[in-house]
């Protein structure tokens, strides 16, 4: 971390846009400047449908931050789902002239940015390199070779790339709302870190985060992130459901589903009466229905996300790599036994996300401020702090390219 850098992280989600600004202080830890919200309407389905609303709710964003935080915010980093991401395994050896005057950081910095040389698809461009392990010469592992005296070393890396169309349509909505891209980072991989508690960093686990309308899916099997997807469903599907199925209004469908929020009917203690206040079908406007018939919608749809998820990982031959599942999100945290739902459909352990830090942030910051924490943390970077003097004629995947050259080559 570089003391004194202020990163500014924003999270677009289906239902809200989220900013985080954060300053790296004299303990190399990441102190909260700010953090604000608006409402976004712009997003369906995990897509963006609505270019200018998104634009405004950044735009919207951004200037809360500024009043809050007296800054001028010219640039921000982003998170973006997984189902923009691809992720391509590489590694490299690099061989040095002299073991005894040990391994530099600019020799680190160059075998980083030679690792990026992979066969590239035409649609998709590079917007993260993340060093996995370096092995010496002698078959020691270490996250930071600087220093240690060998003849050579191998680097093992994530080649994160992203739809070029995406990355287009992104930075095209940053310039409507007057910001630019310092970088983009797939959802999970910046939650990594702050979601995962001690031991789960080091295990093969699935990390699951079921928003308002998307389930992220991010795989890492021990320190490497292998898989990210995204399936576009979530809390807000839920309560859809219940609104449609039992004829009242969104509003109340929701208070429902957060007082009565249970993922298996089998769980129910008292199958107790509910008063619908808003019911629009015909006959008495106060219809009462059983808790289990309510129950039996948000089962119904828990179960359609996980069995989505268990397709989805089944088909690319993970699912015998994962010994552990961890749920995160505001779509299913408050719905009761969802990793117990989740246990029987994916057939893997399933658990509540535990991570020491995640009760000490608002789920509304979490995703940007796990994005500022994952930032700030880059190995071998010279600077992470976003700019304030950025040229927005500069073509973005070339501009994406320098910024991660700044990351990592010194």
């Amino acid at each position: 971390m570089a003391i004194g850098d202020i990163i500014v992280g924003i999270d677009i989600g289906t239902s809200k846009v989220s900013a985080v600004v954060g300053e790296v202080n004299n303990f190399n830890q990441i102190e909260i400047i700010c953090s604000t919200s608006n409402k976004c309407e712009g997003i369906k389905k995990g897509k963006i449908i609505n270019e200018d609303e998104v634009a405004r709710a950044i735009a919207k964003t951004i200037e809360n931050a500024e009043d809050e935080a007296n800054l001028k915010i010219n640039s921000a980093y982003v998170t973006i789902p997984g189902k923009y991401a691809t992720i391509v395994q590489n590694s490299i050896t690099k061989e040095l002239k002299d073991k005894y005057s040990g391994i530099s950081v600019r020799d680190v910095g160059q075998a980083i940015m030679q690792v990026r040389d992979i066969e590239i698809p035409e649609n998709k461009a590079i917007i993260d390199i993340v060093p996995n392990e370096f092995i010496l010469k002698d078959g020691k592992t270490t996250q930071d070779p600087v220093g240690s005296l060998s003849s050579e070393f191998t680097l093992n890396a994530q080649i994160v790339l992203a739809d070029k169309d995406y990355i287009r349509q992104l930075s095209g909505i940053f310039k409507k709302a007057g910001i630019e891209i310092d970088g983009m980072v797939p959802n999970t991989l910046a939650e990594r870190n702050l979601i995962l508690d001690v031991n789960e960093l080091h295990d093969n686990v699935m990390l699951l985060d079921i928003g308002a309308g998307n389930t992220d899916i991010g795989v890492f099997e021990g320190e490497s992130f292998i898989y990210t997807n995204t399936i576009p469903l979530g809390g807000n599907n839920i309560t859809n459901d219940i609104a449609v199925v039992l004829e009242i209004s969104e509003e109340e469908a929701d208070k429902l589903k957060r007082q009565y929020g249970l993922a298996l009917k089998s769980f129910i203690d008292n199958d107790n009466d509910i008063i619908l206040n808003t019911y629009k079908g015909d006959g008495n406007k106060n219809k009462v229905i059983k808790s289990s018939e309510l129950i039996e919608i948000i089962e119904a749809r828990v179960e359609e996300i996980f069995s989505l998820v268990n397709k989805d990982i089944t088909n690319q031959g993970l699912k015998p790599r994962i010994n552990n599942v961890i749920l995160t999100g505001q779509g299913i945290t408050n719905i009761n036994k969802s990793d117990v739902a989740g246990k029987i459909i994916l057939n893997i352990p399933v658990k509540i996300s535990t991570g020491r830090l995640i009760s000490t942030i608002k789920p509304t910051y979490r995703s940007a401020y796990s994005l500022v924490r994952y930032i700030a943390a880059r190995p071998f970077a010279k600077t992470v702090s976003s700019s304030i003097d950025t040229k927005s004629d500069t073509n973005i995947f070339i501009k994406i390219m320098e910024r991660i050259k700044e990351f990592f080559y010194t």
